[in-house]
Parts: C-alpha cells; sequence; structure tokens
C-alpha cells in the first residue's frame, strides 16, 4: 500500500479533490433546483443529462487521448468543467443547466479515464489490486466529504458553486506537475453486446438494472430530500449515508462471494436492497429510517456492482474478460440514463415516496431474473470462481474495468499456481 502512494499520491490528491468538487456539485443542483422552483421532471432532465454526457465521454476519450495526449486532454476538460460549475447559479435556467451537466458529464468522464490510464502505469501485477482498491476508496471519500461542504454557506447564493469549481481547478495542478511519464494509451477492443449476453444474461442484465439504480441514488437523492421537506445539514447527511453504506459492506460481502454460490448471494443481497426501498416508503417522513434506509440501499447496489462483474467473469476466458469491460459499462450507462427520467415522472406523480417505489421495483426484478437464471444454468463450483473485485460505480469507465480484469485474471492464475504447486 505505501508502495501505491508513494508512485501515485498526486493522483490519488487529484482524484480526491475531483470527486468532491462533482459530489458537492451533483448534490447542491438538486437544492438549488428546489430553491429555484424547478419541477421534478425538469430536474430528473438535468440529473440525466450527466450520465448521457458520461457515456459518451467514456466511448470518445480514447480516441482523444490517442490525438492529442494525456495531458491536453486532462487540463482542457477540467478546466471547461470547472467554467461550467461557475456557470450554473449565473443562468437558473433548467435547459442551460442541462447542456451544463451533459458537458461536465462528458469531461468528468474523460478525465476519469485519463487518470486511471496513469493509476495503471504506476501499478504493477503486485500491487494492483492494492492500487484499485486504494483508488475506488479515494472516490468515495471525495463524495462522501463533498457532502459536508454544503454546510459552509447558502445554496441560494454563489459561494457553495465556486467551492467546487476552485477545488477541481486545484485538482490537476499535483497531477500535472507530479506524473511522469505520460502513460502509453491504448484500449481493448470491446466485445459485442450479443456476445457479451450469451455469455452471461444474468450479468447483462443486472448491470442494466444497477445503472438505474445508482443513478437515482447519486442523480435524484437530493432532490428527493429537498422535496421532503429535509434541512441542508439533513440532505447532505442522507446523500452521505448512501456512499458509507457502500464502503462498509462492499467487503463482507465480497468475502461471502467467495464462499457461496454467486447467483444466490446476489438473490439475497438484492432482497435486502429491496427491504430497504421498503423502509424508505413506510417510514420516508422520519428522518433515521431515511438514513437506514439509504445505508441498505448504498450498501447493497455498490457491492451488487461488483458480484455482477465477478458472476459475468466466472463465465468468460481470460482472455474475454478485458474484451467484455467496454460492454459491461456501456450497458450500466444506459441505465444510469434512464434512472433518474423514470424517477422524475414517479415523483411528478406520486410525491417524493416514488424515488424508493422506483429502486425498490427494480431490486424485486433482479431477485427474480437472478432466480430465473439458477435455473437456467448450473452453478458453477465455489473452488471454480474468479476473483472478487470491489469496483464503485460512482466513476467506472472501460479504463477502470480493463483493470479490474486485469486484475481477477492474475489473481485466478496466482490462484492456479498455488493449487498446482500444492
Amino acid at each position: 500500500m505505501l508502495q501505491v502512494l508513494s508512485s501515485a499520491w498526486a493522483l490519488l490528491l487529484g482524484m480526491c479533490l475531483l470527486m468532491v468538487g462533482n459530489g458537492m456539485q451533483g448534490t447542491l443542483l438538486g437544492i438549488r433546483g428546489e430553491i429555484e422552483g424547478f419541477s421534478t421532471l425538469e430536474m430528473s432532465i438535468v440529473m440525466s443529462a450527466y450520465f448521457a454526457g458520461f457515456l459518451g465521454g467514456s466511448r470518445m476519450a480514447p480516441s482523444m487521448i490517442r490525438r492529442v495526449g494525456h495531458v491536453r486532454v486532462f487540463a482542457a476538460l477540467a478546466s471547461l468543467i470547472s467554467a461550467v460549475m461557475i456557470l450554473y447559479p449565473t443562468f437558473a435556467d433548467p435547459w442551460i443547466w442541462t447542456v451544463g451537466r451533459v458537458i461536465i458529464g462528458f469531461c468528468f468522464s474523460a478525465v476519469y479515464v485519463t487518470a486511471e490510464s496513469w493509476l495503471n502505469e504506476a501499478a504493477d501485477n503486485s500491487n494492483r489490486g492494492k492500487a484499485l482498491s486504494l483508488y475506488m476508496m479515494v472516490q468515495t471519500f471525495g463524495i462522501v466529504a463533498s457532502q459536508a461542504l454544503l454546510l459552509t454557506a447558502d445554496p441560494s447564493g454563489f459561494v457553495l458553486f465556486v467551492i467546487p469549481s476552485v477545488l477541481v481547478s486545484i485538482a490537476i495542478t499535483p497531477i500535472l506537475l507530479s506524473i511522469s511519464p505520460t502513460p502509453a494509451f491504448d484500449t481493448t477492443k470491446p466485445m459485442t453486446l450479443r456476445q457479451l449476453s450469451k455469455f452471461s444474461p444474468l450479468g447483462c442484465f443486472g448491470m442494466l438494472i444497477l445503472g438505474g439504480v445508482f443513478s437515482a441514488q447519486f442523480g435524484m437523492s437530493s432532490v428527493y430530500a429537498a422535496q421532503a421537506g429535509l434541512s441542508i445539514g439533513q440532505i447532505s447527511t442522507f446523500v452521505a449515508t448512501f456512499f458509507v453504506g457502500a464502503v462498509l459492506l462492499q467487503y463482507p460481502i465480497g468475502w461471502i462471494s467467495d464462499r457461496m454460490d454467486r447467483r444466490t448471494l446476489i438473490i439475497y443481497v438484492a432482497m435486502v436492497g429491496t427491504v430497504g426501498s421498503l423502509i424508505g416508503v413506510a417510514f420516508g417522513h422520519q428522518f433515521a429510517f431515511l438514513l437506514i434506509s439509504a445505508f441498505i440501499i448504498g450498501g447493497t447496489s455498490h457491492p451488487l456492482y461488483s458480484l455482477l462483474l465477478a458472476h459475468t467473469n466466472d463465465f468468460l476466458e481470460h482472455g474475454d474478460m478485458t474484451a467484455a469491460s467496454g460492454g459491461l459499462v456501456f450497458i450500466n450507462g444506459l441505465g444510469a440514463v434512464c434512472g433518474p427520467l423514470i424517477v422524475g415522472v414517479l415523483m411528478e406523480n406520486i410525491g417524493p415516496p416514488g424515488f424508493y417505489l422506483y429502486i425498490g421495483v427494480l431490486f424485486i426484478i433482479l431477485v427474480g431474473y437472478a432466480a430465473y437464471r439458477s435455473t437456467q444454468r448450473n452453478s458453477i463450483p465455489i473452488d471454480e470462481t474468479g476473483a472478487y473485485v470491489v469496483m464503485s460505480q460512482a466513476s467506472t469507465t472501460p479504463v477502470s474495468m480493463e483493470i479490474a480484469q486485469e486484475y481477477a485474471i492474475e489473481a485466478d492464475l496466482e490462484g492456479e499456481d498455488d493449487s498446482q504447486s500444492e
């Protein structure tokens, strides 16, 4: 771990500041939209726009980097993010915000791709897993820490928009000054979605479902909380609790996943997520229960992402695992784009409980489909399953997915060598 920190501290510090800026602006827009009188449907379009931009950025970033290089892409897009954040309070219009969110989503995606390629260059076979885990921990810490900054000023003013803009501007400094040399950039040609769905129908369907679940959390939780009448402090705590749950439950669920059938565990974890959603529907008027529901939903949806990745890998040859990365990210992105829009329609018609109703229905659908798939194909013996790799949906790109796949392959090969030596 110390070796990873010494070689990539600037990158990790910069990414933490970027995630603080990203997490802060997402929640802040939900609060400010309520202050400006935007409708729930308008805010759902604004929030969905980020994921549309992110999906486009993850597809286009590789060609941009090959054409002009890492440094130019990183510096230009980070500067554009900073500028757009300042423009939000200047032009309080939902359609202008929508365009801004598309731009910011696109830029953040490309920035993540650039930073993750540097991370992969800084790591080697002996510490790639630690580097990836540390990277995910830093990202989640940044999002959680960002919520506390919402308490430093009035959300109806300019200051809270200036803070994330400044943080993003500062974030690029240690990365651009400290990281050398610029790594070579190459991504694996993705497997077609048809091929991928044949290998793992549950993996593909589950990724689509979880895209919708995550985008509801990341995009619409602050909109829900504002409509539910929570204070600024309560909103920041509520949003942060989703990610606290994700951090605390990732590793226990990962430990269990290496010791039981993964499809069965997916069913159980999704059922727990359903219970968390029902708590939110039934007791949404009590803040303590809202925190419990947020903790459960965050603590189940994020590990489910890693579980579905590991389950998909169980049916892939090592040579196909990195090729599957782009397809899985794309499927997850499609679900993420649709999530806020559907939540917005539900909340517009039935009120704030529509937020939890949407998430609960998605969890139930995942439970049903996982149970169905369990009847269609025999389980893989536990001792033949691959490694569980901790992943976060907050900034997953094809590059970070490929890093995770490479680590999973290395872990599998090490396991095979150990068994042969015995």
